[in-house]
């Protein structure tokens, strides 16, 4: 397990999202992107995850593909997790790669992607 605060977390997360491809994070609409140490019980139950299973990120909204011209709708969010990320890596490179990784992953969500879509495209 690698940590580091909270501030250098933020920042590995704006480092990661200029390496991203610029299309699909300047076409990112109405989209809060946060931190959260960890996933709320209700979430943990939505997802049906059980007590070995973790999350390090979550896209929570409607994705671009199911909106049918919808413009007024509240915010999406995208939850990164800090300390299941921290807990995958064990140094700063692994970090800024998981972090990379997981806010691809969600970001793909947003535009309507599902798992395989998503392993297919990476």
């Amino acid at each position: 397990m690698f940590q580091v605060s909270n501030e250098q977390f933020h920042e590995l997360i704006n480092e990661a999202l200029s390496k991203l491809p610029k299309e699909h994070v300047k076409n990112l609409k109405n989209v809060a992107l946060v931190v959260e140490d960890l996933p709320s019980e209700a979430q943990r139950q939505n997802l049906n995850l059980g007590p070995g299973q973790t999350l390090l990120g979550l896209y929570e909204g409607t994705p671009l593909s199911q909106r049918q011209g919808v413009q007024k709708m509240l915010p999406d969010k995208i939850t990164l997790y800090k300390l299941p990320i921290e807990t995958h890596v064990n140094n700063l490179s692994e970090l800024k790669e998981q972090i990379r990784h997981t806010l691809w992953h969600e970001i793909a969500h947003y535009y309507g992607l599902d798992h395989p879509a998503i392993q297919a495209l990476e």
